[in-house]
């Protein structure tokens, strides 16, 4: 009788722990799960990346448009450019001075797109613009890699429509 309850216990205590293969098989599952994240989360980490860099753009146009309402024309690089926006540019007219009605943007906001590269912003020569609809200004980011004019530079979404419609009209 007790050596059966031995024999009883000693199975108990073996059978209680994880084998080998139970392990690697739970690391093999969580392998698995961790590359399906990896494949699912990144693309949508890179297409909130240019979302809140839209969103930026768009509260910049915005300001840039209420900005041109209170003192007649948009902001020139004399004036500070986008910074103009957050601080009081120094005007040589002083009725300008006193139309100013800003900051036209939070506080502390940052003119950078999501990758850390500063907004681009450049006045346009209404004698230049193919659209008489067109702002006169580009406002855009060069995107991740940084470069001016290339596939991934993000712009609003009417400039983006207008320069498709250039480029569609050189051609023909």
């Amino acid at each position: 009788m007790i050596l059966r309850s031995t024999k009883r216990s000693a199975l108990r205590v073996a059978s209680t722990g994880f084998t080998l293969i139970e392990v690697l098989l739970v690391i093999v599952i969580i392998l698995m799960l961790a590359g399906a994240l990896v494949v699912f989360v990144l693309p949508q980490q890179k297409g909130a990346e240019k979302n809140t860099t839209r969103l930026l753009l768009t509260q910049i146009q915005s300001a840039l448009d209420t900005y041109r309402l209170n003192i007649g024309s948009y902001p020139t690089e004399d004036q500070g450019g986008l910074g103009a926006l957050l601080v009081k540019p120094t005007f040589e007219n002083e009725r300008l001075g006193e139309k100013w009605q800003g900051p036209y943007l939070k506080p502390g906001t940052k003119i950078e797109d999501a990758w850390g590269f500063k907004v681009r912003y450049e006045l346009v020569d209404s004698s230049q613009k193919l659209e008489a609809s067109a702002p006169d200004y580009k406002l855009y980011s060069v995107g991740p890699d940084g470069q001016a004019d290339t596939d991934d530079d993000v712009k609003l979404a009417d400039e983006a429509e207008a320069s498709k419609d250039s480029k569609t009209v050189l051609e023909q």
